[in-house]
């Protein structure tokens, strides 16, 4: 694909938690915005920042602080930025009966501000950033 061109490669559940984690911090984004279970391969391209995670099995997860559950695919992908992801694909958010792809997100501050999703729908959602933390 030639959007993975250049791409920097970890396989494995250890590197590519490691690699995810590093991310997340370099762009500031909160530690447990994504919740990773088996993952497979994590990959970036640092001249585009095109991201990708592969993982097993779809994941779903629930924020308590917030009562939001959230579906993870076997591949996500995007293009972050700092304190942004776009063009999302592979993460999904429950609203009342329907699952709502979400397309971007963005964080005010990584550490009190808040966190918008937008979903391709045309919704967006603003929550605390600290109901992303890690651990949450």
């Amino acid at each position: 694909m030639a959007e993975k061109e250049g791409a920097i490669i970890n396989k494995g559940h250890e590197e590519g938690l490691k690699m995810a984690v590093s991310l997340m911090e370099e762009f500031e984004l909160p530690l447990g915005l994504l919740h990773l279970a088996d993952v497979i391969e994590v990959g970036f391209v640092k001249n585009t920042g095109y991201i990708w995670v592969k993982q097993e099995k779809n994941f779903e997860h629930k924020f308590k602080m917030i009562g939001k559950l959230v579906s993870y695919d076997t591949e996500m992908s995007g293009y972050v930025e700092k304190r942004r992801i776009k063009n999302l694909k592979g993460v999904k958010g429950r609203e009342l009966m329907l699952w709502l792809p979400a397309y971007e997100i963005t964080v005010d501050h990584p550490l009190t501000g808040n966190v918008q999703i937008k979903s391709l729908a045309g919704i967006t959602k603003t929550f605390p950033a600290e109901a992303f933390a890690a651990g949450q």
